[in-house]
């Protein structure tokens, strides 16, 4: 029921920008915690960004100051804006809703779209 659609990726030279979108559907994104995670090949998933449902975020000290995550409510979208890209930011972006109720905890994933940076 839970889905998230990730896409926006591709290929851009350093210094360059890009915008990830996470289409959601079967939950409402202003509802839940929202979070973009990164893999590069050979090492482990790493904490990108969070957005949480009253509005406040946190970022990796790798990327504060470049990346933006923000969310659209009527579209029931989240997005991460990357500027100034670099080469370690290449890497699979995938979305992540962290789904909350009085008796679980869930975490749901898209299936991720490939971000590479090279001139």
């Amino acid at each position: 029921q839970v889905r998230l659609v990730e896409s926006g990726g591709g290929l851009v030279q350093p210094g360059g920008s890009l915008r990830l979108s996470c289409i959601a559907s079967g939950i409402v994104v202003g509802f839940h915690d929202m979070g973009w995670f990164r893999q590069a090949p050979g090492k482990q998933r790493e904490l990108v960004a969070t957005l949480t449902t009253g509005g406040s975020t946190n970022y990796a000290d790798s990327v504060k100051g470049r990346f933006t995550i923000s969310r659209d409510n009527a579209k029931n979208t989240v997005y991460l804006q990357m500027n100034s890209l670099k080469p370690d930011d290449t890497a699979a972006y995938y979305c992540n809703a962290d789904i909350r109720t009085l008796g679980s905890r869930e975490n749901y994933w898209g299936q991720g779209t490939q971000v590479t940076v090279s001139s």
